[in-house]
């Protein structure tokens, strides 16, 4: 972001009302009469100072009937979020405060008046309900898989393997941290059909065991040869059986990533596609899952691969 970009958002961001909607709108989608009662300004003020955030691209809307939802734009230019997210950390004001004790009445008056899921159609995912949590829904839908015997590599503190073991006829999981290791026995104690060892990605000692699942979540991040790591994973795969790679999408983005220990910047697909089809599996897909709205925007991509 150059000189004169940054100096049009701090000139933008001068009027404390500006400050006061993206503060609101980072957190909910709402419309400009429940801004007005939130702030406790007239409505075409709100819009007046909603339009300069719209033509900055700090806010975006959509439409659903006669209303407009406001809501903070986090799919634009990474380095002016990053100004924006400097800014929000540094400010402490009792006026903020207020704003957000008012919100949770304008937001229950609205489910009131219109129904709940019809305030949130089209963006449903990012609302909370009662019971409808991400945990709730790939717990039911868990019921629906038979996975067998499971490898889970690099497998963490073992919330993947509590998820899968009533559905495994048995689950190996394998770090390479002792500390994490023995979070994950600890946490997956009650489960008999379930083991926990200390080891390395890239040689991993099973002896003659072979898997239909080896799971790779996050896995190759950590990798020192990720290339080495799918091999390894592909051996141990049963004929017929399934390798699940979930990784980062190659970026550039190496301080954010640095706390968190990763030893790459990810991968481009066709990336990930060659090392399975160079460890001899068959590749079924190689896409991208998701990519995340607040910035700097990382993308998932998901390799599933199979052995001949």
């Amino acid at each position: 972001m150059d000189l004169a970009t940054a100096s049009g958002v701090l000139r933008l961001l001068a009027d404390p009302t500006r400050v006061r909607l993206l503060a609101l709108l980072e957190h909910e989608e709402l419309t400009v009469a429940e801004l007005a009662q939130v702030l406790h300004l007239a409505q075409p003020r709100v819009s007046t100072h909603l339009a300069k955030l719209k033509e900055a691209e700090l806010v975006r809307d959509r439409r659903a009937g006669v209303s407009a939802y406001y809501r903070a734009n986090n799919e634009g230019d990474s380095h002016q979020h990053a100004l924006l997210h400097s800014l929000r950390e540094s400010i402490d004001d009792a006026l903020l405060r207020e704003d957000a004790a008012r919100l949770p009445a304008v937001l229950a008056n609205r489910a009131r008046e219109e129904g709940w899921a019809d305030t949130v159609a089209g963006d449903m995912e990012r609302h909370y309900s009662p019971g409808r949590t991400w945990e709730t829904l790939a717990r039911s839908l868990l019921q629906l898989l038979e996975t067998g015997d499971v490898l889970d590599i690099a497998s963490g503190d073992g919330v993947t393997a509590e998820l899968l073991a009533p559905h495994a006829r048995s689950i190996v999981c394998v770090d390479s941290s002792e500390r994490v290791a023995a979070a994950a026995a600890q946490r997956l104690k009650a489960f008999g059909n379930v083991e926990v060892r200390q080891g390395d990605m890239h040689a991993l000692d099973l002896g003659r065991r072979r898997f239909d699942l080896v799971l790779m979540l996050h896995a190759l991040t950590y990798a020192e040869h990720p290339a080495q790591a799918v091999a390894e994973a592909a051996r141990l795969l049963r004929s017929g059986g399934r390798l699940l790679a979930v990784t980062l999408g190659k970026h550039a983005h190496r301080a954010v990533v640095e706390p968190f220990d990763h030893r790459n910047l990810g991968f481009a697909a066709d990336e990930l596609s060659r090392f399975a089809t160079d460890a001899g599996l068959t590749v079924s897909s190689c896409v991208r899952l998701s990519r995340e709205r607040k910035a700097p925007h990382f993308e998932v991509i998901s390799l599933l691969a199979r052995k001949p």
